[in-house]
């Protein structure tokens, strides 16, 4: 397990700096899995506590996402540069401190394959349009690239650009269904081009774009 100060979620791609022991040593086992496909670790957001130090977490989040490692940098002083995906949602029931780095007991989350309704699926991409043009007047555009077709990814991509605090984020990564995770992002901005339009400013989701270096 790898707790951070942030919400993940499955598609989204994240560097990481390891330098903790602790963390080091996660990537130093997951690099000995031959198939780099079963290079997997799970990640929680942390609700209190810090990333680093010696006490560290002191409150997690139980869902989180099960992260793949794609891409390692070792550096010579020990430390590691990599990028995980996340592929999967995750609940964790137990997690242990005692071992050379945090094992967690979890269960898989699958989302479910229920047809979503096209006018949810409308409103969500016609809201998301609507803020990122209003911010690609004022900053960077929230999104690389055109939107996904498929629901279940589209809700997972405005979740990670929308504009929001660590708690409502994880609210979006709790949600049950793409239906209902798009429900609430279309809410959220809506709320947030209100916002706007009274103030121009920067989005939270400058923050979110900033590079994480967790440990």
């Amino acid at each position: 397990m790898f707790p951070l100060n942030a919400v993940l979620y499955p598609g989204v791609s994240l560097p990481l700096h390891v330098f903790e022991d602790r963390y080091r040593a996660l990537v130093h086992h997951l690099l000995r899995i031959e198939d780099p496909a079963e290079r997997l670790f799970g990640s929680v957001a942390i609700r209190e506590g810090y990333e680093v130090g010696d006490h560290g977490a002191q409150s997690l989040f139980r869902i989180g996402v099960r992260m793949q490692v794609t891409d390692v940098e070792a550096h010579a002083d020990g430390t590691f540069d990599i990028v995980a995906v996340g592929r999967d949602r995750i609940q964790l029931d137990r997690l242990r401190t005692t071992d050379t780095f945090p094992i967690g007991e979890v269960r898989a989350l699958p989302e479910p394959t229920d047809e979503v309704p096209a006018e949810i699926v409308d409103r969500a991409r016609a809201t998301f349009a609507a803020y990122r043009a209003v911010v690609s007047e004022i900053s960077a555009d929230p999104l690389e690239g055109n939107l996904p077709s498929d629901p279940q990814y589209l809700s997972w991509t405005l979740a990670a650009c929308s504009p929001l605090p660590l708690g409502e984020r994880q609210g979006l990564l709790e949600a049950t269904d793409p239906a209902e995770r798009l429900i609430l992002i279309t809410d959220l901005l809506r709320d947030e081009l209100r916002a706007m339009n009274v103030i121009t400013s920067l989005p939270a989701t400058e923050v979110a774009r900033t590079r994480w270096s967790p440990n």
